[in-house]
């Protein structure tokens, strides 16, 4: 009996971009992306299939997904393993950039595609009883002393129809009480590691065997998962080089805090 191979974590970036990136995964992303957004598509392009190398000193946020569908819209998808206390600043320029670089000097406004970020997060982020929460630019309700009778049933609640942000916390979904399995829910069984539910998400859904099998295949490959422990020992690296560097700056601070007021006394004494 062949002995059962550990899988990769796809909750690691590098990892993930490997399994939904895959040339000849596009479908799989596609049926993911349908999860998330709650609509169909007919068809996703991946933007940046290559994996950069990652080399010493060099940021893990090279390995995201970008895509963009067949109705234009374009997407970032990002899965971040470590709260930094940044995400929202982070989501706010990615986004910021997605819509910037898509017109040139000349361009009309109305060629403007509409922009999403996805961020995958393995830490609670947002004060919110949902596990997926979406975030799109509203506008207030009108206030009383500003109110003008224009004879409108409905108004509009969206103020740009360009912007969408989408959290998804993983730590969440771990406490969800059971209720229906929706096609979300499949895929969250995979980055959470429910075998029970994978194995449900399996039989139900066949582009989830197959970034299963993506997956399976990436585990078993002597190289991948080589590179796969570099990524982390480089990270564990360079998270230690910080923190020493870190305490050397404090002990430094001390020292030179101790010396001011041995000199102070000094001074007092004569």
């Amino acid at each position: 009996m062949a002995e059962k191979i550990e899988r990769l974590p796809i909750t690691d970036d590098y990892i993930f971009k490997r399994v939904f990136a895959y040339e000849g995964n596009e479908s799989v992303l596609k049926d993911f992306l349908e999860a998330i957004l709650k609509k169909d598509i007919k068809e996703v392009q991946i933007k940046n299939p290559e994996i950069i190398p990652y080399e010493k000193g060099e940021k893990r946020g090279l390995l995201d997904i970008k895509a963009e569908t067949d109705d234009g819209t374009l997407l970032d998808i990002e899965m971040q393993m470590e709260n930094k206390e940044n995400t929202e600043e982070r989501g706010t320029q990615y986004l910021g950039k997605m819509i910037t670089e898509q017109l040139k000097v000349g361009d009309q406004y109305t060629k403007l595609k509409k922009s999403i970020v996805i961020f995958i997060t393995n830490y609670n982020l947002l004060k919110r009883n949902s596990y997926h929460s979406v975030g799109r630019m509203k506008f207030d309700e009108t206030e009383e002393e500003e109110y003008v009778n224009m004879g409108y049933k409905e108004e509009d609640k969206i103020a740009s129809k360009y912007i969408e942000f989408h959290y998804i916390e993983l730590p969440k979904y771990k406490k969800k009480e059971p209720a229906k399995f929706t096609k979300l829910d499949q895929w969250m069984c995979i980055f959470t590691q429910n075998e029970e539910g994978i194995d449900m998400a399996e039989r139900e859904n066949k582009e989830i065997k197959k970034a299963m099998n993506t997956l399976d295949f990436i585990s078993a490959d002597p190289k991948e998962r080589e590179r796969h422990n570099s990524i982390i020992m480089a990270e564990y690296n360079r998270l230690t080089s910080e923190h020493n560097f870190f305490e050397a700056g404090k002990k430094e601070r001390k020292r030179r805090t101790e010396k001011k007021m041995g000199l102070e006394r000094q001074q007092e004494n004569y």
